[in-house]
C-alpha cells in the first residue's frame, strides 16, 4: 500500500478548514507520524513515538488530534477483542488476522471475500467499506 502523504495532508487541511479547526504544527506532526508508523497503533504508542523523535506534544493533543483524524476519515479505529482502540491509516477493505495469544495483527487482502461482502444489499443500508477480523493463533505461538 503506497500512501501519498501530500494528498493526505491536503485532505486534512480541507477538513480543518471546513470545520473551522486550527491548523497547528502539532496536528500535522501527529498526522505524519501516524502515516510513518505503517502499522496498527494505540494513542500512547503514537505519543511515545513522537516524543522519542524529540518533538514534545501533550498526550491530550495527541488524543484530540487522533479523534479529528478519525472524523476526517484519515484514521480508522479498530477494537480487537478486549484490547484498547488501535488505529491505522484508513485504506482499502482488508481482513485482520489477530493472534489471541501474542496479540500479533496481520492484514491480508482477499478480493474474493471483498466482492461477496460488497455485493450484500442490506435493507436500508448502503455499504461503503468493510473490515473483517479473524481471531486465532499465529504460527509462532502454535509452534511453541
Amino acid at each position: 500500500m503506497t500512501l501519498n502523504i501530500d494528498s493526505i495532508e491536503a485532505a486534512f487541511t480541507r477538513f480543518l478548514n471546513e470545520g473551522k479547526y486550527r491548523k497547528t504544527p502539532e496536528r500535522f506532526a501527529i498526522l505524519r507520524k501516524s502515516i510513518e508508523l505503517h502499522s496498527h497503533f494505540d494513542v500512547d504508542a503514537l505519543h511515545m513515538s513522537i516524543e522519542n523523535d524529540g518533538y514534545h506534544v501533550s498526550r491530550a493533543t495527541v488524543y484530540n488530534t487522533v479523534e479529528l483524524l478519525e472524523k476526517a476519515g484519515i484514521l480508522k479505529k479498530n477494537i480487537f477483542g478486549q484490547n484498547s482502540a488501535m488505529y491505522e491509516v484508513h485504506h482499502d477493505n482488508h481482513i485482520h488476522l489477530v493472534c489471541k495469544k501474542c496479540g500479533m495483527i496481520r492484514e491480508v487482502e482477499n478480493t474474493h471475500i471483498a466482492g461477496h461482502v460488497m455485493q450484500l444489499h442490506p435493507v436500508d443500508f448502503t455499504p461503503e467499506g468493510f473490515s473483517i477480523t479473524i481471531y486465532g493463533m499465529c504460527s509462532s505461538c502454535k509452534d511453541k
